[in-house]
């Protein structure tokens, strides 16, 4: 019904009817409501995607593999997950890519127990880290990270703890670090406690969060998949000319963060600064940092296949909205 829906309001807008938006399911990878989708939610807050002619329904999956799952599958033509999922599942033939990234940074960021005066990722031998997730990239980004500072996973006491546990079980003096998303650094300071991110040079270059599209959405439906490229790279603009701003704007659309736009304000800045930051071209793909992410994923067996580093990505959306100004 969603397919039928979907193709009846495309050949509507192609014979000239502009008033009929498409409807687009948007696949997240975890609760749209969270701050660390903030551009998604801003931009259809502030009406950028009926801008483009679209109708978006941000429907919630099961993580990103979960995302490039179904989007390969056919029941979605978008989503969400970080840049280094399509190396995942492309080796097992889901046919999907990147078509934009939303940062020149990776999402992950290793905060430590200020008490501690840990300065480095050399420091964290001997200490117990909390991620969310064994498979989740934020725990590769970690393993990566230990790699590049002489260390294996056999060197630090790496739980997974979900969620709410990853950053709980840290601000509870249950972990000494966490490996994760800058929301988290900030749920931890609000939590009251005393929190030191190592610094971003020291992380391994995973990738930031980015949008997905099935290879048929590009190659039959590049209206579409451009419109939530354009829609959501302003909504990431907005957020880095003025976070305060967007925190009011993302606590509107989201009532639960009525009141803690502050808090909002510190999550945007973390992203700004270590995320979204030094982008030349906002959301472009940067293909010789993807190239060292599929490197790593299939030195450590992560894969059992390396995927062509041009089935992973394409830039067409980026550049023609670039072109476009």
């Amino acid at each position: 019904m969603f397919t039928r829906t979907l193709f009846c309001a495309a050949a509507l807008l192609l014979a000239g009817t502009t008033q009929a938006a498409i409807d687009v399911t948007y696949l997240m990878p975890a609760p749209p409501s969270s701050p660390a989708f903030a551009p998604w939610v801003i931009a259809k807050q502030k009406g950028y995607y009926a801008q483009q002619g679209l109708n978006i329904d941000f429907v919630m999956a099961k993580g990103g593999v979960d995302v490039a799952k179904q989007i390969g599958a056919g029941n979605a033509m978008v989503g969400g997950a970080i840049g280094d999922t399509p190396i995942v599942v492309r080796a097992n033939g889901i046919p999907v890519r990147d078509v934009a990234v939303l940062g020149a940074g990776g999402v992950t960021m290793i905060a430590t127990d200020g008490q501690q005066n840990m300065t480095s990722v050399k420091d964290l031998k001997g200490k117990t880290v909390t991620v969310l997730s064994y498979s989740d990239t934020t725990y590769y980004a970690l393993l990566a990270s230990l790699r590049k500072a002489g260390l294996s996973k056999t060197d630090v006491n790496v739980q997974a703890a979900g969620p709410a546990g990853v950053w709980q079980l840290f601000s509870a003096g249950k972990a000494d670090a966490m490996a994760g998303v800058p929301d988290w650094i900030v749920e931890s300071q609000a939590a009251g406690k005393n929190v030191k991110a190592l610094p971003q040079s020291q992380v391994f270059e995973s990738m930031a969060q980015s949008i997905m599209a099935s290879e048929d959405a590009i190659a039959q439906h590049p209206e579409i998949v451009g419109g939530v490229v354009r829609a959501t790279l302003q909504g990431m603009k907005d957020i880095i000319a003025d976070p305060k701003a967007a925190a009011a704007t993302f606590a509107q659309a989201v009532p639960a963060y009525a009141g803690k736009e502050a808090q909002l304000e510190q999550i945007f800045q973390l992203y700004i600064d270590n995320v979204y930051a030094k982008q030349a071209v906002p959301g472009r793909i940067d293909p010789a940092r993807l190239d060292t992410v599929r490197k790593f994923y299939v030195s450590e067996g992560i894969v059992t296949r390396e995927p062509a580093l041009d089935e992973l990505y394409t830039n067409q959306f980026v550049d023609s909205a670039s072109a476009s100004k």
